[in-house]
């Protein structure tokens, strides 16, 4: 994977997409982990839990290398991040497969979120750049 903006300028197309298709699923990965944590083990039953998900989906937006891809990352670790907390988390009496389309929901509501802030934080980091 190319290490230099000069040379991810350089890369052909198709190492491109690659690179941003292992980049999408590791963010992925890292909402899942985080929704598990939060749902599990740190900061359980409180608000507090959305500090580090807004400080990840924040710093997801202010490392993007573009507004896209800050939007399209972010967008990702919010759905997973919000779904899988809610999977984790549920203790109801109804199996969870009756609970899916309720958490899809609120996936595409943390998504949105993650978005706004990935957009906030891109917009930032655009300013301060010379």
């Amino acid at each position: 994977m190319p290490a230099t903006r000069a040379q991810m300028l350089k890369a052909p197309p198709a190492e491109l997409r690659r690179a941003a298709a292992v980049q999408l699923i590791l963010l992925a990965l890292l909402g899942v982990v985080l929704g598990l944590a939060c749902s599990r083990y740190v900061l359980v039953g409180s608000g507090l839990s959305l500090i580090p998900w807004a400080l990840a989906a924040f710093l997801i937006g202010s490392r993007g290398r573009s507004t896209r891809r800050a939007v399209v990352d972010a967008a990702a670790f919010g759905f997973a991040l919000a779904f899988s907390f809610m999977c984790f988390g549920y203790q109801g009496r109804d199996p969870l497969t009756t609970r899916i389309l309720p958490f899809s929901v609120l996936g595409i509501v943390g998504a949105a979120s993650a978005l706004l802030l990935a957009l906030v934080g891109h917009r930032i980091r655009g300013r301060r750049r010379p």
